[in-house]
């Protein structure tokens, strides 16, 4: 029996809405979870956050055990404690920014060895280490297990080892975790843009049985379309009664498509990282605000949004503060980015209830493509 109930209100085609239930509040799905890298989504406060309408973040495993430490964060109360964010918490495994730092991290069967990219100290992350960091230490609610991710392209044998290890790193972090009420585990999905491998990979994880399924080894370099194509089978390869995670996605529209084929879950940097680089994302697409174009636009980016940031600060002054490098310039647009992504998820699950999410779908794919 999973640690927490996943209720399906409705489908629309492959698409789906409902929510996972747990001890620290309900999460509405599709979600978005706002990433919060060092505990903190940057530049937002933790009320700046949920005023946006996100349901649960996700902390960063990697940053977090080397700085202030994962020891840190438990003497201090957990990660909710540490950060104030009173909300549900998963926590990636670390494994992706270790393998991303391939020159000075070394993959064995045992663990991965690496150096700290602050210091250069040595670190060691096994998958029951990583475990006790996330649910131990961190006092995460839904923790990852340890995976191998590869880049892409991938040769099918490169694939397949990486396919084969994570599988046995999830049965080991599985026996480290046990049984938890309160807290949950998701297995990752490997097996690059293969389908076989995939499906093979899928076997696996339900052979071993865990509480959500996540879809790893995507946003790697593939592009859009071939993300779509491989999520076109993969997706269903999971089981469709526990909440399917896809990893580290993705621009809006990848997020709206990816719920096209039954995916529940999202994260990614993009919304934060845009808004410290001047970019806004609209129902039209992304737009820079360094654009001259901007400059005497005394429109709000959305007069509509229930976001302070997007309704009541005029483009022109939003372009004026990224020319200047003014702080608030971040912060505002980082809200506002997030905010987006929230009443994106937000029209998402009102589409699918109401049966017209295919319509929505198009709509909100034609505008995308638009010039912003």
């Amino acid at each position: 029996m999973a640690a927490f109930p996943f209720e399906i209100s409705a489908a629309d085609g492959a698409a789906r809405t409902g929510v996972l239930r747990t001890p620290r509040g309900d999460i509405r799905t599709p979600a978005f979870m706002p990433v919060g890298t060092a505990g903190t989504v940057k530049a937002l406060t933790v009320d700046q956050v949920k005023q946006t309408g996100a349901d649960i973040i996700l902390g960063n495993t990697y940053h977090l055990m080397l700085r202030p430490g994962a020891e840190r964060v438990k003497r201090l109360g957990g990660l909710h404690n540490f950060m104030r964010w009173s909300g549900p918490i998963l926590t990636d495994s670390g494994g992706f920014q270790v393998m991303s730092l391939s020159g000075i991290s070394k993959v064995k069967e045992d663990a991965v060895t690496f150096a700290s990219h602050i210091d250069g100290s040595k670190y060691v992350l096994s998958p029951e280490r990583s475990i006790e960091i996330q649910a131990d230490l961190l006092g995460s609610d839904i923790v990852m297990q340890l995976d191998e991710c590869v880049s892409w392209p991938a040769e099918e044998t490169r694939a397949r080892e990486a396919l084969e290890l994570s599988a046995r790193w999830g049965k080991r972090s599985k026996n480290a975790f046990g049984t938890r009420g309160t807290q949950a585990l998701f297995g990752i999905q490997q097996g690059s843009t293969y389908q076989h491998l995939r499906r093979e990979s899928a076997e696996r994880l339900l052979e071993i049985g865990f509480d959500g399924y996540a879809i790893g080894g995507l946003a790697v370099g593939e592009g859009h379309d071939q993300m779509m194509d491989t999520l076109d089978f993969s997706a269903a390869m999971l089981p469709a009664d526990r909440p399917r995670y896809l990893m580290g996605v993705g621009k809006p529209v990848d997020l709206v498509e990816a719920v096209a084929r039954g995916v529940d879950m999202f994260d990614c940097v993009l919304p934060t990282r845009s808004g410290r680089h001047g970019q806004a994302w609209t129902r039209e697409g992304s737009i820079n605000l360094k654009n001259a174009r901007f400059a005497e636009d005394d429109e709000p980016l959305d007069p509509t949004s229930a976001c302070p940031a997007g309704r009541d600060y005029s483009k022109a002054y939003l372009h004026h503060l990224v020319k200047c490098d003014e702080i608030l310039g971040q912060v505002l647009l980082s809200w506002w980015n997030i905010a987006f992504f929230q009443q994106t998820m937000a029209e998402v699950r009102l589409a699918i209830a109401e049966g017209r999410f295919e319509a929505y779908r198009k709509a909100f794919v034609q505008g995308q493509r638009s010039k912003g």
